[in-house]
């Protein structure tokens, strides 16, 4: 049986197989945790955190992905295979995606406008998602 992360791979698809890296994904996994601390700090601004908070969701998304052994070819798709990747449902994908729409408007259109409650939003999304990959095969990289 093909799973859906297969039926995602190949010419033309968001995803490409390409076997798992260890030294990556605990690249990855060294990112996701200190962007997560440095958003935390709420002495940063808040855009700042926001983009802190955005990468190292992105980050662990990323490591997720890569251990079922894909590549992305899009940055979107990391967020859209949660529920392949961890088992993870809307409630966390959906703020991540809109993290990613707004990320975009601030890269490719200089339109930051971020809200406190949404930055703390995406920082406890991103927690679910450190959480549930460091549960989901933890080693002492992920720490």
């Amino acid at each position: 049986m093909t799973s859906s992360l297969e039926r995602l791979s190949g010419a033309g698809k968001p995803l490409a197989a390409e076997a798992p890296d260890d030294a990556e994904i605990a690249g990855l996994l060294r990112s996701g945790h200190a962007r997560l601390i440095d958003a935390r700090n709420t002495s940063l601004s808040l855009e700042s955190r926001f983009d802190l908070a955005y990468n190292a969701a992105h980050a662990f998304c990323l490591a997720a992905l890569r251990r079922h052994g894909y590549r992305p070819r899009h940055r979107y798709i990391v967020f859209q295979v949660l529920p392949q990747t961890l088992g993870l449902g809307p409630e966390v994908w959906r703020v991540l995606a809109k993290a990613h729409d707004q990320r975009n408007l601030a890269e490719y259109e200089g339109h930051v406008e971020v809200e406190p409650r949404f930055v703390t939003d995406l920082i406890g999304a991103c927690e679910i998602v450190s959480s549930t990959i460091q549960a989901s095969n933890p080693s002492p990289d992920a720490a």
